[in-house]
């Protein structure tokens, strides 16, 4: 029997995993969390086989949390489901731990057959994206634009319109630091100003709704 975290912002998200999860037999879900500060509560009171997790916690951010439960185990096998078809979502949640990175646009059965795999401790990724993304993992730092988790974390924050102590907020980092990741955002991207940032933003497909696979 697995027994499986969701972390998810949706309720009824959610309430689909379960129905959709615990057709199967050996499959359990043992607890579920709407926030970040909830998940990881979560995460140590259960220490799940799986946690299924998003990336967008309101917000929170899904790959802070993802560092602290590796932090907390670092054999966690954590599972992404994500609106996010960008394959730079699914390379920086790999580079930060994740085993799998599956798409909410997928079919059912690649959900499931993933939760299996990262339970197995083999990596799981979702067709739809995952000869990009083994493409930008060969590649190295130019196919991510060398960005870190944290880098990452800031500019999608700041693209969604959050001020840098918001962000900060957010990420549980001071607004000094926001504002160094923002410097160096501009210089791995290339942009002198934030209007550059934004351009090179929307060529990445990180700005919302700025993928037409994920609206």
């Amino acid at each position: 029997m697995l027994h499986l975290l969701i972390i998810d912002d949706h309720a009824i998200v959610r309430e689909g995993y379960r129905r959709l999860l615990e057709r199967r037999q050996d499959l359990r879900i043992v607890a579920e969390a709407g926030s970040a500060d909830e998940g990881y509560g979560a995460f140590k009171a259960h220490d799940p086989d799986v946690v299924l997790l998003d990336l967008n916690l309101g917000s929170g951010s899904g790959l802070r949390l993802l560092a602290q439960m590796l932090r907390h185990s670092p054999e966690a096998a954590v599972l992404v489901f994500s609106m996010h078809a960008e394959p730079l979502y699914a390379v920086q949640a790999l580079r930060a731990g994740a085993r799998g990175y599956v798409t909410k646009g997928s079919v059912p059965q690649v959900l499931v057959d993933a939760v299996y795999q990262v339970a197995r401790g083999q990596r799981a990724l979702s067709p739809d994206i995952a000869g990009e993304v083994a493409g930008m993992l060969l590649e190295g730092e130019t196919g991510h634009m060398g960005l870190t988790p944290r880098e990452f974390d800031v500019l999608r924050l700041l693209l969604q319109g959050l001020d840098v102590e918001a962000v900060g907020q957010a990420l549980h980092i001071s607004p000094k630091t926001v504002r160094n990741c923002h410097y160096q955002l501009k210089a791995k991207l290339g942009a002198r100003t934030d209007i550059e940032l934004t351009r090179k933003a929307l060529q990445l497909n990180l700005l919302p709704g700025s993928d037409p696979a994920t609206g």
